[in-house]
């Protein structure tokens, strides 16, 4: 499976981005698709994810109510779309993707800043 994550930028405090993800070259079924994010000097941390098949969804604590993951079949891609985006959201947001022999994928990851 690749990934091919896009759509960080920069942007002021109470802003919005929508993170997408592409993903092919394997069957999704019921693998599950994340995003996780990685702050200078902190560890990669888990954001949000959604099973591909399911449509089960979780979120971190720090991003609910926030942040909305959700994907497009059509086009084998997921999209993360965050809101009231605050400067501790400024991270390196990786997607991943979880086959149910739980091998894991990564993208190559996209640049969040939010400024204050």
């Amino acid at each position: 499976v690749q990934l091919q994550a896009s759509g960080g930028g920069l942007v002021q405090a109470g802003g919005s981005l929508r993170l997408s993800c592409a993903l092919s070259g394997g069957t999704l079924s019921d693998n599950v698709i994340g995003w996780f994010r990685q702050a200078p000097g902190q560890d990669r941390e888990f954001v949000a994810a959604i099973v591909w098949s399911g449509m089960k969804i979780t979120y971190a604590e720090s991003v609910k109510g926030r942040f909305t993951i959700s994907r497009d079949i059509r086009s084998n891609t997921v999209y993360l779309q965050m809101n009231s985006l605050e400067p501790e959201d400024t991270a390196v947001y990786y997607c991943n993707a979880r086959d149910t022999t739980g091998i894991n994928y990564w993208g190559q990851g996209t640049q969040v800043t939010v400024s204050s």
